[in-house]
């Protein structure tokens, strides 16, 4: 190896830790008193968009982070955003911490969320394991153990046990951005309700963006989907899309915890 090369991969090798951590007001200028103090709350802010309206969670056009532009360009009708501020438990984290809290896929069994149906809070997902391949469905993989460098692009699949839909099957590319880390994840195969199918393949989409900030781990999240119109006039969708997004920002913000 020569030593521009051996330069190129000592560059990548710690450029996490390379960039001065910007603060929450430099990611978003335009966000209120009131909106800042719910970023910060526990459970951050999650809001559904009704037709017609606009993001109002916006981050600086400076600030390198295209979520919104990626969800556009997907054109679902169903659309809500996600921000919230995970405080830093001891040492400021860096975006290999970023990634390691993204790893534990298995973690995800039995997060909480509340159905209004059942009036309880009830486990979401009954099973989640992290796969081999998207044509391997039925070959489980390990979670990975923590890193010390990571990728500049990765891929792995999922699947997850739906409590209402039953098992679902997502893509989720990871890829560094600027200061911090996208997490993609596409359905890549089509989920059924009973005998109807919710919606097609590539038809759900959700960039959650993860950047080490002054004041704690920034979580940015955007999410959509597209149904049909019979599943559409008997499951509130839009509710629907913000608990699922609701667990995975909380699984996020409990990875993030853990990094000590």
């Amino acid at each position: 190896m020569n030593k521009t090369m051996l330069l190129m991969a000592a560059f990548f090798a710690l450029w996490p830790f390379s960039l001065i951590a910007r603060s929450f007001d430099d990611v978003f200028p335009y966000i209120g008193t009131d909106k800042k103090a719910e970023a910060f709350a526990e459970d951050g802010i999650i809001r559904s968009l009704g037709k017609g309206e606009s993001f109002e969670l916006n981050p600086a056009p400076s600030s390198g982070i295209d979520l919104q532009a990626r969800i556009m360009q997907k054109a679902h009708e169903h659309l809500t955003e996600s921000l919230l501020v995970v405080p830093y438990a001891g040492r400021a984290l860096n975006v290999v911490d970023a990634y390691n809290s993204l790893g534990k896929v298995r973690s995800l069994k039995g997060r909480l969320y509340h159905s209004h149906t059942r009036n309880a809070d009830i486990p979401l997902f009954e099973e989640a394991t992290r796969l081999e391949s998207a044509k391997r469905t039925n070959t489980p993989v390990p979670d990975p153990a923590p890193v010390s460098a990571i990728p500049a692009n990765e891929s792995i699949y999922i699947k997850l046990k739906d409590v209402n839909f039953g098992n679902s099957y997502y893509r989720a590319d990871i890829s560094q951005n600027g200061y911090g880390l996208v997490y993609s994840l596409t359905n890549f195969k089509s989920l059924t309700y009973l005998l109807f199918t919710v919606m097609k393949e590539e038809k759900f989409s959700a960039f959650l963006y993860l950047e080490p900030i002054d004041e704690g781990m920034l979580v940015y999240a955007v999410a959509g989907t597209e149904v049909s119109n019979f599943i559409e006039n008997r499951i509130d969708i839009p509710s629907a899309i913000s608990k699922r997004l609701a667990v995975f920002i909380d699984w996020i913000s409990e990875g993030v915890r853990e990094q000590k």
